[in-house]
């Protein structure tokens, strides 16, 4: 399996995250033209856990029953479809991931290591599931002539992020007062820019810069994977659908972050300007970082 890799080196290698110092925060709104918000998205951390149904212990309150985190989990999808289509497709693709890692995903500990082949697939057939999922959802809706999702699916297992890609929605990792783009977005200008038909500079101009070309539901999904390291102090991870770059530029998501201090401010300074700008469409935003350790 072919994954693309970013910064693997281990400068500024910093200690673990701890569990209260993980700051992770998400939004998502309608905008101010759309009449139904068709985005969902997913921040949320896996842990093992011992559920005791009966014991003769005097104290189990007081035993570490909840381990510490295994990987913290970040989804953003993006509907695409007539009427309710795309708000369908988008939430059955949340829920089936989010079934999926509570119920079927087990080899974290395989990220990172020479076994990491299991785990890579294992995030393939993640956004296979969705999109199987979402497939089966428009079959039984004739009405419905379209109905896909974009899927970005963000699964960090210390040190690493692992990113699953369909559509365009966008994984961004910002380090050293930069801001990355982790993902590559899936859409007909890309593809066409990839292959050195259309030049780079006329991307943003393209009437198919949001034709996607691979997407959960779509008649192509074709799930791409990169993989960077995460464990450097000052690291922040921004996930959105393309509400946000619609209306905000990468320089200018940049400096929301270098700006505000928690997750929860950057995520409503950057809805904020995208409000000021018209919101033409859904905007959804997801954003993780660490808390200063006291």
């Amino acid at each position: 399996m072919k994954v693309a890799e970013l910064f693997t080196t281990n400068a500024h290698q910093s200690p673990r995250v701890r569990d209260n110092e993980v700051d992770l925060f998400g939004l998502t709104h309608p905008g101010k033209v759309r009449a139904e918000n068709q985005d969902h998205f997913l921040a949320a951390t896996v842990h093992p856990e011992v559920t005791v149904h009966a014991t003769s212990l005097p104290s189990i309150d007081d035993l570490p029953l909840r381990g510490e985190r295994l990987a913290t989990i970040i989804l953003v999808a993006d509907g695409v479809g007539g009427q309710s289509g795309g708000s369908v497709a988008s939430r059955i693709a949340t829920e089936t991931v989010t079934r999926y890692v509570s119920s079927t995903l087990r080899c974290y500990h395989a990220a990172g290591s020479s076994h990491e082949e299991l785990f890579l697939e294992s995030l393939q057939d993640a956004a296979l599931e969705a999109h199987n999922a979402v497939r089966d959802e428009a079959s039984n809706r004739p009405d419905e002539k379209r109905m896909a999702t974009t899927l970005t699916l963000g699964i960090a297992v210390w040190p690493w992020l692992y990113v699953v890609q369909l559509g365009d929605s966008r994984c961004y990792y910002y380090w050293n007062d930069k801001l990355h783009q982790v993902t590559r977005d899936q859409t007909v200008a890309q593809d066409l820019v990839d292959q050195g038909i259309m030049p780079r500079e006329r991307l943003s101009a393209s009437p198919y810069r949001h034709v996607l070309s691979s997407a959960a539901g779509a008649q192509d999904a074709l799930p791409e994977v990169s993989r960077v390291r995460i464990d450097r102090f000052g690291s922040v991870l921004l996930f959105c659908s393309d509400g946000l770059t619609k209306h905000v530029s990468d320089e200018e998501i940049a400096h929301q972050i270098a700006t505000h201090s928690g997750a929860e401010d950057v995520c409503k300074a950057l809805l904020d300007l995208v409000l000021e700008r018209g919101a033409t469409d859904n905007v959804t935003i997801v954003v993780a970082r660490r808390r200063a350790r006291v």
